[in-house]
């Protein structure tokens, strides 16, 4: 299931999507609870249809899973999954990075560089569930500029489940307004045009996220 292209309204489904999606990757809905179709369609002001058709494709996404006739639950966070989804990443974030600074827009750059500047504003004073919003918003819009569809989603599809352990010990981690802030440096490269500047701050941006995590276990 994929966004709405720019300037059209997303389907109901693709809006059901969008926000189970977020909400079970700020475990807004808690690993391992049930998920009930007809309150979500409720709550979204949604039928039954694409509440269940987005459920279906965030099966698929390792973020629910289906039992038959228990129903379906938010996944369980596994810590044991983060060095997988770490190796994943280390290899396609710096890509990611690298594709960004290279195809960017104007009109990317001119997002990226409004991030950069938040980014610039956040303290340890920050609420952490603002930080974790901000730092997918940057994510996001890095693998949106680099024009490539499959490599977008693949790499959506594995910050989503590397954000969901990192929300897992947000109360645990000592420097997460520092970790974020990272990103500034990458953002200007991506805008600069230097694509192995990018691609070097996104590795180590990864390895350093795989570290933070393991020191709080």
């Amino acid at each position: 299931m994929t966004s709405a292209v720019a300037g059209e309204a997303p389907s109901f489904a693709e809006r059901a999507y969008e926000v189970i999606r977020d909400r079970l990757v700020m475990l807004e809905i808690r690993p391992g609870a049930p998920i009930n179709d007809d309150q979500l369609g409720r709550e979204l002001g949604l039928g039954r249809t694409p509440v269940r058709e987005a459920l279906k494709h965030l099966e698929r996404e390792r973020l629910v899973v289906a039992y038959p006739r228990r129903g379906t639950f938010a996944t369980e966070v596994n810590i044991t999954d983060l060095g997988h989804i770490s190796e994943v990443r280390q290899q396609l974030e710096p890509v990611a990075a690298a594709a960004a600074a290279r195809r960017a827009t104007a009109g990317d750059r001119d997002a990226l560089r409004a991030l950069a500047t938040k980014l610039r504003g956040v303290g340890q004073a920050t609420v952490s569930t603002e930080l974790m919003r901000l730092d997918m918003d940057v994510h996001r819009a890095i693998y949106a500029a680099t024009h490539n569809p499959f490599l977008e989603d693949t790499l959506v599809h594995y910050d989503n489940l590397a954000t969901r352990i990192w929300c897992l010990f947000l109360n645990r981690l000592p420097d997460l307004a520092g970790h974020i802030g990272e990103h500034s440096d990458l953002l200007g490269a991506i805008v600069d045009g230097e694509a192995p500047r990018a691609a070097d701050l996104a590795a180590a941006h990864v390895a350093h996220f795989e570290r933070a995590i393991r020191a709080a276990l």
